[in-house]
C-alpha cells in the first residue's frame, strides 16, 4: 500500500509545461471541486474527451474513479445524479482537481498532451485550508507531485483508475484506501 511522502518546507510556483509541437485544439479543463472542508484533494491529469463532454469529472463509464471511491467512502455512487457525488466527496474532505488547467490534445490518452499549463498551488492554498493529502491519480498527474510537496503537502501517487490502465480493479482499491485515514467522518446523506 502506498504511504503519504513527507512535506517539503519551501513553495515553488508551477510553471507552464511546454512539451513538442501543437498535436490538437486547445483544451481547457473542469473548475476544481474544493472548499474549506477539503482534507484530501485528487489530482489527475487532465479530464477525458467524456469528462469534458459532460463537464464532470471521471465521466467515462469505464473509469474506476468513482467505484473505487463509493467503496473507499461507504457510499453508492452508482445510483446517485453527478451533482449528489461531488456533495458527498465534499462532505467526506475530498476535493477533486487536475495537475493539468489548459493543454493541445486530440482525444483522450495522456501521452497526446501536448504544451501543458499546470494548476496554480497557491489557488488550492486559499480555497482548502484545512488540505492535509495530495493525492495524484496515475503516473502524468504525478509529475507535478514534487511541486505540490515542496508547498509542503504530503504527496501519494495512486494507481490510475483510468480504464487505460488495465491493472486489476482490487489492486487499484487497495492502494486507494490508504486516503482513508485522512478522511473527515461525513454526516448521513440526506435525500429529498
Amino acid at each position: 500500500m502506498p504511504q503519504p511522502r513527507a512535506a517539503g518546507t519551501g513553495a515553488k510556483r508551477a510553471r507552464p509545461e511546454h512539451v513538442r509541437s501543437s498535436t490538437g485544439p486547445r483544451k481547457h479543463g473542469l473548475p476544481p471541486v474544493l472548499d474549506e472542508r477539503t482534507r484530501v484533494l485528487v489530482l489527475g491529469s487532465f479530464p477525458g474527451e467524456a469528462s469534458l463532454a459532460a463537464s464532470q469529472y471521471y465521466a467515462h463509464p469505464r473509469n474506476h474513479f468513482w467505484p473505487i471511491l463509493a467503496a473507499v467512502l461507504g457510499e453508492d455512487f452508482a445510483t446517485k445524479p453527478y451533482r449528489t457525488r461531488l456533495a458527498r466527496l465534499r462532505a467526506h474532505g475530498v476535493g477533486l482537481w487536475d495537475t493539468i488547467v489548459a493543454c493541445e490534445r486530440r482525444g483522450s490518452l495522456d501521452g497526446a498532451i501536448r504544451n501543458a499549463e499546470r494548476g496554480d498551488v497557491a489557488r488550492v492554498r486559499h480555497a482548502a485550508h484545512r488540505l492535509e493529502l495530495v493525492c495524484f491519480n496515475g503516473k502524468t498527474a504525478a509529475r507535478a507531485e514534487p511541486v505540490w510537496r515542496e508547498a509542503g503537502y504530503a504527496t501519494l501517487v495512486l494507481p490510475s483508475t483510468s480504464p487505460a490502465y488495465t491493472r486489476p480493479f482490487a489492486e487499484k482499491l487497495a492502494a486507494w484506501r490508504a486516503i482513508a485515514a485522512h478522511l473527515a467522518p461525513a454526516p448521513p446523506t440526506k435525500e429529498p
